[in-house]
């Protein structure tokens, strides 16, 4: 959350008259005021976890066996320079026997993380992927370059609302005009993304061409709002 604090009051000390007479001006003729103002922004960025889980009774073949498998990930993903990739939580551990609780093999578990713009390439590589991956979950959200772009737009129409109202309380109190106190400008953001848990479902049968899903990302809706202090004159 972004926060914009303006003022108009000049910080003194309290035992100041200048300060003293201030405060005491304040005390009339003062009115708070919120005005809001909002967007629903499509979402333009995939994020999506695959991870690949292996079992055997040597830590040393498991281990080799999960790196060879993610190092041909990486080597996939890099035919596709538009998709961000990168090794996410790693873990080994023991599996025992629930009869006679003795160690019966290990286990093994790797991620990969995506992230894009780009949804077709994006959906491409996760099809490739899912020959040796599962998707563990896939969602859609909005790019921090189209979320500041959007919010800097959102700031001067939520100022402009309070300033209408802002000048509408002023007629309506038959005053010739206000001074702004002060001003805070919020920005705030509640995305609705589409998870997709594919343990069940995959993109596209293995094939020698997998086929690209076509994706749904949803909208996201960008809010600010301008609360503040004026005092009419």
């Amino acid at each position: 959350m972004r926060n914009l604090l303006v003022s108009s009051l000049l910080i003194a000390s309290v035992s100041s008259p200048v300060f003293a007479a201030t405060t005491e001006a304040l005390n009339y003729n003062v009115i708070n005021i919120q005005a809001d103002a909002s967007r629903e922004v499509s979402n333009d960025q995939i994020q999506a976890v695959l991870y690949i889980e292996k079992n055997n009774k040597q830590p040393a073949e498991l281990a080799n066996q999960i790196n060879t498998l993610m190092n041909q990930a990486l080597a996939t993903a890099k035919k596709y320079p538009q998709v961000k990739v990168k090794t996410g939580a790693q873990s080994t551990y023991p599996v025992y026997d629930t009869d006679n609780k003795k160690l019966k093999e290990w286990r093994g578990r790797a991620e990969l993380q995506i992230e894009s713009r780009d949804f077709k390439a994006a959906s491409q590589l996760i099809s490739e992927l899912q020959q040796n991956f599962q998707t563990d979950s896939i969602g859609f959200s909005i790019s921090d370059e189209q979320r500041s772009k959007v919010e800097n737009e959102l700031m001067l129409e939520a100022s402009k609302n309070f300033q209408q109202r802002a000048q509408l309380l002023t007629q309506s109190w038959h005053k010739t005009s206000y001074n702004l106190v002060n001003l805070n400008v919020n920005t705030n953001s509640s995305y609705r993304p589409i998870m997709m848990s594919a343990r069940t479902a995959k993109f596209a049968e293995v094939a020698a061409a997998p086929m690209a899903q076509d994706m749904n990302a949803g909208e996201s809706k960008i809010s600010v709002s301008a609360n503040g202090t004026i005092q009419l004159k």
